[in-house]
């Protein structure tokens, strides 16, 4: 199994979270985007990364990756065994891709002028405020836990400071085990 990755990219960091928290063999090729080889971005037909590689199978949408190293490699599970639980995860991943992604993606490209990327932060910010409360209430992302959520959420938690957010200001007062995950426990 090879994963090949971008080393500073937030979606290919939620993979290298997977296959450390599963414990998974699995080589890691790591690569710039404008570097990664020509042969291997011609895996996605989007020309990106990460791509896993896994014998005769190539996924190249990250929660499809996610999923299928859950589903492949089933302990510990990283989704809850019951449907509706199940469910209302991959509901908060939707929303993690389709709202809080975009802003995460904006900011770390610098393309923005001062004023949208000053704007972009604070909807951002917004975003994380809004769930700081769950914090206190789970020791993961709205679960007792560690799940593909947590996945999704701790890369962004872990890139905060480097996009000029601080945390303090989120008034998320126990992410401890979400950063220290995204930070320490796995390979950045």
């Amino acid at each position: 199994m090879i994963l090949y990755s971008e080393r500073d990219n937030h979606y290919s960091h939620r993979v290298r979270i997977v296959l450390a928290e599963k414990d998974i063999a699995c080589e890691i090729r790591e690569f710039d985007i404008e570097e990664a080889p020509d042969d291997v971005l011609s895996i996605s037909p989007y020309h990106k990364l990460p791509i896993l590689v896994d014998r005769d199978l190539a996924l190249y949408d990250t929660s499809v990756i996610m999923e299928y190293l859950d589903e492949r490699f089933p302990h510990p599970p990283l989704l809850p065994v019951y449907p509706v639980a199940r469910a209302n995860c991959r509901e908060l991943m939707l929303r993690i891709e389709r709202e809080w992604c975009p802003l995460v993606d904006s900011i770390i490209s610098g393309k923005l002028k001062k004023a949208n990327e000053k704007k972009t932060k604070e909807e951002l910010i917004q975003e994380l405020a809004t769930i700081s409360p769950i914090f206190r209430e789970f020791p993961f992302f709205m679960n007792e836990d560690f799940t593909l959520v947590d996945c999704y959420l701790a890369p962004i938690m872990w890139r905060l400071t480097s996009m000029g957010i601080n945390l303090s200001l989120i008034h998320i007062s126990e992410p401890t085990r979400l950063l220290s995950i995204a930070d320490g426990g796995v390979s950045v």
